[in-house]
């Protein structure tokens, strides 16, 4: 943690900020009166879930709020100066010079048709902070210090060219740039691999330390406030919960809704259901519904003069009514082996049994017949659902290919299964955008389930919710696989989550099987130095440690 500098005076002073929103002719209020400060050389998280506000407040200290948002009443101290109700043009001169930010998005913050170099050298442009033979010089220099390998070149690049980590090293050189006394680091890591995240959380640290900035880290994950914050302040509603040092308030947390955002939290929960092998009939124990032997995947490209091996020789089984999940980082092969298993993908080599099927050689009917037995919930529900019907059109929908009901027979099955996920009876009319995160997700999680399949593949199907929504979600998949004897292959980078709900686990490296077996043995004996490595990324460690 932070030496922190409290005999100074503090960086940021916010006091009874309120903020609101103008939508038509009536104001929503996001932010109520929220107070807090951060001294020099600190850390101080805000957390809480989408809609607390967190986002809203940080913007706002930035000057960046929507054009229809405004400060209502409150005040916003920088070095003691109020800035709360300056104008652009004021805050041009603060924004990169004495506060900067790193956004969470790093594919969507980086203009496209310029190279990097040309977009980190336009901050000192606009400050004229360096003569112009001085800046290709400082670009490369900064390139290096945050870690990209052969800084020139990248400089030379555009941001397509560049991975989702070496983006994100882009951003923070862009906001280190004029050594700025405040760093607002907005979900910085929530889109990355966990040892990414891990990286790019160490590198802020560093340059914390070697420049004695202050860093507003906001984010939803506890474990990474837990590691990396000297004091955290909760919001909900837009209102704070609490706030204190980071060891008391999540040792001793005083809020309900504190307490219940870490019960929620993976990186904190342990283990605590029986596992799912456990709960089966004895005739069903030993029963291998999904088997992977000798799995290759590759493809071709430079004009397929090349090929590309993304899997290499993968081989697992998986017990009926159990969880096996898939893991490792982006690359890893893991997306690959899933669409293979649902047969997206005819596999270069191997052999895939789902259910007594081989499905290597089915095609037409065949091919459509077997997709009865193994569904697919997407990562982000919003995307993979129909914008333009209702909810129980999206559910009814695949009944439609694979069943002679009626459409009231449809209608009633459909109602049946949504109702089984939990999801209100006056949702069902509603579209997708008139939904929340988790209804939309329990919608697709149902569309899955009415076509009663033996298999589902979750595809990183709770990374994009909230901690809380996460939990809620997890239960769910837990209780249905009780009910119902379902099987789930789980494909994730989260191995908080992983350690939590899985039985067994393939641990995928460069399109190969470098680790699997029962969850329990592989996270806490890992043979390999990459899964120890992955282990060891996991967030919120420090207060499993101390717990």
């Amino acid at each position: 943690m932070t030496v922190v500098l409290e005999s100074l005076p503090p960086v940021l002073e916010v006091e009874g900020l309120s903020i609101a929103y103008r939508d038509g002719q009536a104001e929503r209020r996001a932010v109520h009166d929220v107070s807090f400060r951060i001294n020099p050389g600190e850390v101080v998280a805000l957390v809480g879930e989408s809609g607390s506000g967190k986002t809203t407040t940080a913007q706002s200290i930035m000057g960046l709020l929507a054009a229809n948002g405004r400060v209502e009443s409150g005040s916003i101290r920088l070095n003691g100066t109020d800035i709360a109700r300056w104008s652009d043009r004021q805050l041009d001169t603060v924004r990169g010079a004495k506060i900067s930010l790193v956004p969470q998005d790093p594919g969507s913050s980086l203009n496209p048709v310029k190279t990097i170099g040309a977009q980190l050298g336009e901050i000192f442009r606009i400050h004229g902070a360096l003569r112009s033979e001085e800046i290709d010089h400082r670009v490369i220099s900064l390139l290096a210090r945050v870690g990209l390998s052969e800084p020139a070149l990248r400089a030379q690049q555009y941001p397509h060219e560049l991975s989702g980590g070496m983006r994100q090293r882009v951003l923070i050189a862009i906001a280190i740039a004029l050594k700025p006394q405040l760093i607002i680091a907005d979900e910085p890591t929530s889109a990355l691999d966990v040892t990414v995240q891990k990286r790019i959380l160490d590198l802020i640290d560093e340059l914390r330390t070697e420049y004695g900035t202050s860093v507003l880290l906001v984010t939803h994950d506890l474990g990474v406030a837990a590691d990396r914050a000297d004091r955290i302040v909760v919001l909900q509603k837009g209102r704070i919960q609490e706030q204190g040092a980071t060891a008391a308030v999540l040792s001793a947390p005083r809020s309900p809704y504190t307490r219940q955002l870490l019960a929620d939290a993976p990186s904190f929960t342990a283990p605590s259901r029986l596992p799912a092998v456990a709960r089966l009939p004895d005739s069903r124990a030993e029963d291998d519904v999904v088997v992977v032997e000798g799995l290759v995947r590759e493809f071709l490209r430079d004009g397929g003069r090349e090929r590309l091996r993304a899997v290499d020789d993968v081989s697992f089984r998986v017990r009926r009514g159990t969880t096996h999940a898939i893991v490792g980082e982006s690359g890893s092969g893991k997306t690959t082996t899933m669409r293979s298993i649902v047969g997206f993908d005819r596999p270069t080599a191997g052999r895939i049994e789902v259910d007594g099927t081989e499905i290597s050689g089915l095609k037409g009917e065949d091919l459509r017949q077997f997709r009865r037995k193994i569904q697919l919930v997407y990562q982000n529900p919003y995307g993979s659902l129909d914008p333009r019907q209702s909810v129980l059109q999206i559910v009814s929908e695949p009944l439609l290919n694979f069943s002679r009901l009626t459409r009231a027979e449809r209608d009633e099955k459909a109602r049946a299964i949504l109702a089984r996920v939990g999801l209100p009876a006056d949702a069902l009319l509603r579209r997708p955008h008139a939904l929340s995160g988790g209804q939309r997700q329990r919608v697709a999680i149902a569309r899955a389930l009415v076509l009663d399949p033996q298999v589902v593949v979750l595809d990183e199907a709770v990374s994009a919710l909230d901690v809380s929504v996460q939990a809620r979600i997890l239960d769910l998949l837990d209780e249905l696989q009780s009910d119902l004897g379902l099987t789930y292959l789980f494909v994730s980078h989260d191995l908080a989550v992983v350690r939590q709900i899985s039985d067994t686990v393939s641990v995928l490296k460069d399109g190969r099987l470098v680790e699997g077996g029962a969850v329990s043995e592989v996270f806490e004996a890992p043979r390999s130095e990459y899964t120890r490595e992955l282990i060891n990324a996991i967030p919120g460690q420090t207060r499993r440690a101390a717990a």
